[in-house]
């Protein structure tokens, strides 16, 4: 079985005997130290094995799975999860304003919002990172309907006299 099974595996067996809420609450906090010494230390690539990952993080392998799985699509090159083992090296070439973006995507507030960030971005680009996903999150319609246009209901009636009253 890979590692990514047994992550996926032990969560639902997680949220089965303990509650969704008490696996976020360990999950969360796992995750925020995680992101806490990578993001502090910004200027060096994370690298290691799995297992010296979750010796070096203070937590299991399939955590750091699960961290992995989250901050997959942040990183320059992103991992095969279904084919790493415990000894596969590891190296966490992140994208920052890829990894910003994902976390305020994710709406996850308690990692977006931790000070390391401080260290990363100025508040500036931070809310331009915030502004670029606002907008990636805003539906826009491009095919206006004129008020002499025929309506879009089918009526053969201008859109005026019909569904534009």
């Amino acid at each position: 079985m890979s590692l990514y099974k047994q992550w996926t595996d032990m969560v639902v067996e997680y949220v089965k005997t303990r509650g969704e809420e008490a696996f976020w609450a360990e999950y969360s906090s796992i995750e925020s130290k995680i992101y806490s010494e990578v993001l502090s230390n910004h200027k060096n690539v994370t690298t290691g094995t799995v297992s010296e990952l979750a010796k070096k993080f203070d937590t299991t392998v399939d955590f750091i799975m699960g961290f992995m799985d989250g901050i997959n699509d942040s990183l320059e090159t992103p991992m095969d999860l279904e084919a790493i083992t415990e000894e596969t090296s590891i190296e966490f070439k992140i994208n920052y304003e890829t990894l910003y973006f994902n976390m305020l995507d994710a709406k996850a507030d308690y990692l977006y919002n931790l000070p390391q960030w401080d260290g990363i971005f100025s508040v500036e680009k931070r809310k331009e990172i915030q502004k670029s996903w606002r907008n990636s999150k805003m539906a826009v319609n491009d095919n206006k309907v004129g008020r002499n246009d025929p309506c879009t209901c089918g009526s053969g009636k201008k859109y005026k006299k019909c569904c534009g009253k």
